[in-house]
């Protein structure tokens, strides 16, 4: 068990990442039928997640406040398992379970059409955001006026190499049937590749929300 005698010839056992213990390449089991129920009679953005297996191909990390632990959990097609803890460790409660896959992306033409999404009286951050029809009203920041966007550093490991990717983001929502559509408007910056001070891309994340229940480790 500890190696003694065996001359270290063993593989070391792969860590097991954030609060459900997961490694990279380990399961999840996503239940998602109290989604769908939730759901039931609605017309989401795009179909909702199907649940069953995820193979997590990377972990990424965040503390957000004193209290707060984002950890994300990745598959190979970019969904994300995300959840809420306060420290990361396993096994404590899980303050809050979602499901994001991507839906868009955007890429500004340059400074004022960067301007145009994230400046003073930017599109990002105001108290609604209308996406070709489909309104989203935002769940972050107070008042009537447009809000600061919410800035954090992720740490995503794929058990190969780790990135440093900063994070300027607005959350929005809307209700849909008994739950909530969530829409994530991100832009990204990877601080090991020198990217331009702005970002490279705006990416639009639609998320719904789990119970703790929903997610165990395989």
């Amino acid at each position: 068990m500890f190696g003694w005698g065996s001359g270290g010839g063993q593989a070391a056992l792969p860590a097991e990442r954030g609060p459900l213990g997961v490694a990279i390449g380990g399961g999840i089991e996503i239940d998602t039928l109290s989604l769908q129920a939730g759901m039931a009679g609605a017309e989401p953005s795009m179909p909702l997640p199907s649940g069953g297996m995820m193979i997590v191909a990377a972990y990424g990390e965040a503390r957000l406040d004193a209290s707060t632990v984002l950890s994300r959990y990745y598959d190979a097609d970019n969904t994300i398992l995300q959840v809420l803890s306060a420290s990361a460790t396993l096994g404590e409660e899980l303050l809050d379970v979602s499901i994001y896959q991507p839906w868009d992306s955007v890429v500004p033409a340059g400074a004022a059409d960067w301007a145009r999404w994230r400046g003073p009286s930017g599109l990002i951050g105001q108290p609604r955001y209308d996406a070709d029809g489909i309104v989203f009203e935002r769940f972050w920041g107070d008042g009537a006026g447009r809000a600061d966007l919410v800035e954090f550093v992720e740490t995503v490991d794929d058990g190969e190499s780790r990135r440093e990717i900063h994070q300027s983001c607005m959350l929005y929502a809307r209700p849909l049937g008994q739950a909530r559509e969530m829409l994530l408007i991100n832009i990204e910056r990877d601080l090991g590749l020198g990217a331009a001070s702005q970002g490279t891309s705006i990416e639009f994340i639609l998320g719904y929300g789990l119970m703790a229940a929903d997610v165990r480790r395989l």
